[in-house]
């Protein structure tokens, strides 16, 4: 095996020489590049070759970022839903109070219109809940003996005729409806001055006229107003409307069932009616003298 000793002299440049050359290169390569753009197309080669290293190098930091941001935005979004949500709700019920007090304005302008059309005296009263017992249709209202509310006094709202105020207290009172079965009405058909009696047969929605004889003039579409005669209601107050007229030869009456036109199901406030002037006393029967019987004579 042959061995050769290390050279006894160095041979090349020097590091200073070569420390020269490549920074005269450098400048060299960086003037030309700068003036005339020959390394252009070059470093295009380059970055294409290096961009998949540095999207290798940069992933797991983007995949941390990425996963970072999703927790983070995934939070924020449930807190900003959770917001608006609570907020939507909120601004909903505003709405449906704001449109609920539209509602009763406009409710209590019909009742205060009603009220000059009727040229009679009334108190307002809301209607606070309905009876408990399930068959009857009664309902109890805020005003009272302290209010000057007294036992007969119609019950009306801005269509018509409610009921009546049949038990009072001091700061409450108990209105009987219409459609009780108990209540009766006297009415007048519109039409053509027919009288009759009107009365509620327990079922919301439902009237009945009694004693209506077969050839009476009675109509679908009929509209009825209180006589008057009973000396309760005014007269003219609208109350209800012929919906289903039935003849049967078989009986000697119609079948005439109404709906009635106002109802306590719309709105929450009603009108208690007081007249001021009372109709006079019915005169009183006159008797007839009793004749003496004269004694016969005996023969």
């Amino acid at each position: 095996m042959e061995y050769q000793p290390p050279p006894f002299f160095k041979t090349g440049p020097s590091p200073l020489a070569r420390l020269l050359i490549f920074s005269l290169l450098s400048f060299v390569l960086l003037f030309t590049d700068a003036r005339f753009k020959y390394l252009e197309s070059l470093r295009h080669v380059f970055s294409v070759a290096v961009y998949p290293l540095q999207r290798i190098a940069t992933a797991p930091l983007a995949i941390a970022n990425r996963a970072s941001e999703f927790f983070v935005t995934h939070s924020s979004l449930r807190s900003e839903n959770a917001r608006l949500t609570q907020q939507i709700l909120g601004n909903t019920i505003l709405l449906q109070q704001h449109k609920s007090l539209l509602t009763e304005n406009v409710h209590l302008r019909e009742l205060f219109d009603a009220r000059e059309r009727t040229k009679i005296h009334s108190t307002l009263a809301e209607i606070l809940y309905a009876a408990r017992d399930p068959f009857t249709r009664k309902i109890i209202i805020d005003k009272g003996f302290q209010q000057d509310i007294r036992s007969g006094q119609p019950v009306i709202d801005h269509i018509g005729v409610i009921g009546q105020v049949t038990r009072v207290y001091p700061w409450l009172s108990e209105v009987t409806l219409i459609t009780d079965k108990g209540q009766v009405v006297p009415v007048q058909n519109m039409r053509n001055g027919l009288r009759s009696i009107l009365t509620g047969t327990g079922a919301d929605g439902v009237l009945e006229l009694k004693f209506i004889p077969l050839n009476a003039d009675f109509k679908n579409g009929d509209q009825l107003v209180t006589s008057g005669i009973d000396g309760v209601y005014p007269p003219g107050l609208p109350i209800a409307e012929v919906t289903d007229v039935e003849r049967n030869s078989a009986y000697l009456f119609a079948r005439i069932r109404c709906k009635p036109l106002a109802g306590v199901n719309n709105y929450g406030q009603v009108l208690v009616v007081r007249q001021d002037s009372e109709a006079p006393e019915r005169p009183a029967e006159e008797t007839k003298p009793q004749r003496s019987k004269k004694p016969k004579r005996s023969g």
